[in-house]
């Protein structure tokens, strides 16, 4: 019996557009993407009405519907586009993931806070932010792992640290203190929601992203 060497982890590509509808398995991967576009627009539906805070971002986004009659979704689709404007000198190309990460999960979003009623009860609100931790993390592994684009605001930091050479580390610190500084200034809900988000987001994407990275096969421009 002969040893067999392990099989090499997966890793998401550095594909254009184009490259990434030419990579292979694209049922799949559609599949994937819009089943974790759709989980993450609930899982944000989620941490509202549990009402105990949210992610530095969606901090933001409420604190903008404090002073604009547009509903939470409407916000996330139209910052999602304002920061796409960001891309532009960063020359940075939207993918399909992209662009449909800024339309789907801010129609989600609105659909799960029509349908699913805030809680009275403490426990169920604390369950409400617990699942939307959880589910945010799945959502996040599967549509970034279906390799079609990051979505505007993460796309935003990968291009700031190509260009600027400074560390992922500092700069997503700093977009995102920056966000949430301004969404609390704002009448943003923070919590200890934002705590637990900000404490196990990072290690549940990190245990989950390479379950559902799909390999892709080399492909030209």
């Amino acid at each position: 019996m002969t040893a067999t060497s392990p099989a090499p982890p997966r890793q998401l590509a550095p594909l254009n557009p184009i490259q990434q509808l030419k990579a292979g398995h694209l049922p799949r991967r559609l599949v994937q993407l819009y089943v974790g576009l759709t989980l993450y627009g609930a899982s944000m539906g989620l941490m509202i009405q549990g009402n105990l805070g949210l992610d530095p971002w969606d901090v933001f986004h409420s604190g903008i519907t404090k002073h604009l009659p547009l509903s939470f979704g409407t916000v996330v689709i139209a910052m999602s586009f304002v920061v796409l404007l960001a891309w532009i000198p960063l020359r940075q190309w939207p993918g399909l993931g992209t662009i449909s990460n800024a339309i789907v999960i801010g129609l989600v979003t609105d659909l799960t806070l029509a349908t699913v009623d805030r809680p009275d009860a403490l426990w169920l609100r604390i369950v409400f932010m617990l699942s939307g931790v959880v589910v945010n993390a799945l959502a996040g592994a599967l549509y970034i792992g279906a390799q079609f684009g990051p979505g505007p605001r993460d796309g935003l930091m990968t291009g700031l640290v190509r260009r600027t050479g400074l560390s992922v580390r500092l700069v997503r610190t700093t977009l995102e203190v920056t966000v949430l500084v301004i969404g609390f200034l704002l009448g943003g809900v923070i919590g200890v929601g934002t705590v637990v988000y900000a404490l196990s987001i990072g290690p549940l994407v990190h245990f989950l992203l390479p379950i559902f990275t799909v390999r892709l096969k080399e492909v030209d421009a």
